[in-house]
């Protein structure tokens, strides 16, 4: 599956960008270096067990065991003591991460509900962009009935572009689908 995906990023990606932004050599052209998917339960009430739940989707959905994050400091009204155990991250490379990016893009995207595409401003200036995900459901490997609490989760993809441009024109090129902001809704007609 993902070799399928990384062949096509080498086989028609890779050219189409190199015309598209007038690059002469091939090592000029960017690529997405890895995949961070990071969650935080820090504000749920039973923390341990909401930290368990959201690691094992975290495994399941990645492929790939979770690390536990940490508070920096203690914050007394979020109930928070500092270096207590809050959220979990994955760090996707290489195969791993052209397999995960596959899957979100072609089947994950596509079962958000009213789904238009995602917003094309979430890019940091720096080429790199985060998507919120609010729901776990939206994976094909999670099962609707044995969901506990929903789990949102932030993906982070991280490019070797250096500018927000030639990152959107790299996701475009993979399948990313960005709602298109030029288009506006034609006007309701003026009722009588």
């Amino acid at each position: 599956m993902a070799v399928e995906f990384y062949t096509e990023y080498k086989e028609r990606v890779i050219p189409a960008l190199k015309d598209k932004l007038g690059y002469k050599n091939l090592h000029q052209v960017p690529h997405v270096q890895k995949v961070v998917v990071n969650t935080c339960v820090g504000s749920s009430s039973d923390v341990k067990q909401a930290l368990e739940d959201a690691k094992a989707e975290l495994a399941l959905i990645t492929g790939q065991k979770p690390s536990e994050t940490r508070a920096k400091k203690s914050i007394s009204n979020f109930k928070l003591r500092d270096k207590q155990a809050i959220g979990a991250k994955v760090t996707l490379r290489g195969a791993r991460m052209y397999e995960f990016l596959e899957r979100l893009i072609k089947t994950a995207l596509p079962r958000i509900r009213d789904f238009r595409g995602i917003s094309p401003k979430a890019f940091d200036g720096q080429g790199n962009y985060t998507l919120g995900v609010t729901d776990q459901s939206i994976f094909p490997e999670v099962e609707l009935d044995k969901i506990k609490r929903n789990v949102g989760f932030d993906i982070t993809i991280v490019t070797s572009a250096t500018t927000n441009a030639e990152a959107k024109a790299l996701l475009v090129e993979l399948g990313v689908p960005f709602t298109d902001k030029a288009k506006k809704p034609a006007a309701a007609p003026a009722s009588a």
